[in-house]
């Protein structure tokens, strides 16, 4: 062990170089079970955490799709096993990770905000936040953990949040952006089988307002949001009952996608102008994608665009006819086209058969203001190996020259880093392979995650070992929140 503990490691040796920490915002905990089902006991009792044991144990025992399996290090590398299941010794290691600071993301937790049980799940969000304030405060100089939030209900939320915040004075939330709930058709007749039959909903689209106390409450709190949502299993399109792999392709990515489109036209991120989401795990070449297709829909399907040039009642008929007589034949007659000029593939009526202006919600009048929400309020988690980084510091890529908020997420504890000292190495090979430069490197390792979680709460890394450096960061940053022109 003292040998793979004190090998050379590659990646300080690049840290080495650096003039600026390096902040990884999504490392994982691997959760001992027995622990949790320790704080479960004391929040709920003994009763409760018998239930959710058993309830943890079933679903593990009935997969309906292919899970993840052998997820974590072992043999020559279970040091790193350890590391991950005990933050003192996390801490002790970053340096050999050349890592100076991490947050660290629930790995339990994904399937935790999933739970139907109201109770239970209420339950088990508490008992995790419980239990990473105790594991993480002796080391809360490297090492931070996110707090879950369940979303099922506003309320559920909020109390949460207040908890986290006030109680164990953890810095930074994981929402679940994607609840499931039984179609109410299937729940109304078979409700023994609802739980075969859901669907997923957004609580930032779909839902009205509902849901504003909860962003509003982020706010004050002064919480950045983070995503950590995957697209797999029952009901998705990555639910094969033989293939981890060609379920877990793309799920992240996917989570992230809808959570991000449902903020923007839901208008959350409009309405919250103050709040910075991170979308964690899934890279960043879906957000390049959705930045840049964005523009395109806009150009075409803005309402002024629309009502210019697709409505229906705004259809030359007589030219139609004309043309029907003209280049017509025996069953494309100018007759039948006069009887129904507006037939279903071409022209699908809207509401009250009029354009509804999609926009309206999402704040975005111009261009110009796709640009400042993707400059500045969404950041991108990608991992250490993921070659599309470099999309988003393309500036000839990216409509306005922008470059997106792509973050060093390691998920340092799951299967893809075997070794925690390859991360670092693995992502400085874009520099090294000339797709990024020394600059683009700086703002991935280090100053987009001051953004994110300074941003919002200039006292997020008061008390760390980046305080100086991310105070200095925030001084030196260029004036923010221009006024699209």
């Amino acid at each position: 062990m003292a040998t793979t503990m004190t090998k050379a490691s590659p990646a300080a040796e690049i840290r080495g170089r650096l003039d600026y920490p390096v902040v990884d915002v999504d490392a994982h905990v691997i959760e001992c079970d027995f622990a949790i089902f320790d704080f479960v006991r004391k929040v709920a009792g003994p009763e409760m955490a018998k239930k959710y044991e058993d309830s943890v144990r079933s679903a593990r025992n009935r997969p309906r799709y292919r899970q993840v399996w052998w997820n974590s290090p072992s043999g020559a590398h279970t040091i790193d096993r350890a590391t991950v299941m005990l933050p003192r010794l996390y801490r002790e290691r970053l340096d050999e990770a050349g890592i100076d600071f991490a947050v660290v993301y629930t790995t339990h937790g994904l399937g935790t905000m999933h739970i139907a049980d109201d109770e239970m799940r209420r339950v088990a969000h508490r008992a995790l936040n419980m239990m990473f304030a105790d594991m993480f405060g002796p080391v809360k100089d490297r090492l931070t953990p996110s707090a879950v939030i369940p979303m099922h209900t506003p309320e559920e939320a909020i109390a949460e949040l207040e908890f986290v915040a006030n109680e164990l004075k953890l810095k930074t939330v994981t929402v679940n952006a994607e609840i499931r709930r039984p179609v109410p058709e299937v729940a109304r007749e078979a409700p023994h089988l609802a739980r075969f039959a859901q669907a997923i909903h957004s609580p930032a689209i779909d839902e009205g307002r509902r849901y504003d106390p909860v962003w509003a409450k982020c706010v004050d709190l002064k919480l950045s949001v983070a995503c950590h949502n995957r697209n797999q299993g029952v009901g998705s399109t990555r639910a094969s009952p033989s293939n981890y792999i060609f379920n877990h392709l793309g799920g992240f990515s996917q989570g992230s996608d809808h959570f991000c489109r449902a903020l923007i036209f839901g208008g959350v991120a409009a309405r919250f102008p103050a709040l910075r989401f991170a979308f964690l795990e899934g890279g960043v070449h879906w957000g390049a994608a959705l930045y840049n297709s964005l523009f395109e829909y806009f150009e075409k399907r803005n309402i002024k665009m629309l009502e210019a040039n697709l409505d229906p009642e705004k259809v030359d008929l007589e030219l139609l006819v004309e043309m029907f007589a003209k280049y017509g034949n025996e069953y494309l007659t100018p007759e039948r086209i006069r009887a129904n000029p507006h037939h279903p593939s071409s022209a699908v009526p809207g509401p009250d058969n009029r354009a509804v202006d999609e926009w309206a919600d999402s704040g975005i009048t111009r261009p110009q203001h796709i640009r400042d929400l993707f400059a500045e309020r969404f950041f991108f988690g990608c991992e250490a190996d993921d070659r599309m980084n470099a999309v988003a510091f393309d500036r000839k890529l990216n409509h306005y020259g922008i470059q997106l908020k792509a973050m060093l997420g390691s998920d340092i504890g799951h299967w893809d880093v075997i070794d925690i000292r390859d991360v670092l190495p693995e992502a400085h090979s874009l520099v090294e392979d000339g797709l990024l430069t020394d600059d683009d490197f700086r703002a991935f390792t280090f100053g987009n995650a001051i953004d994110l979680h300074a941003g919002l709460n200039p006292d997020f890394f008061k008390g760390t070992v980046v305080e100086d450096a991310a105070a200095k960061h925030l001084a030196a940053r260029p004036e923010r929140g221009r006024k699209a022109r």
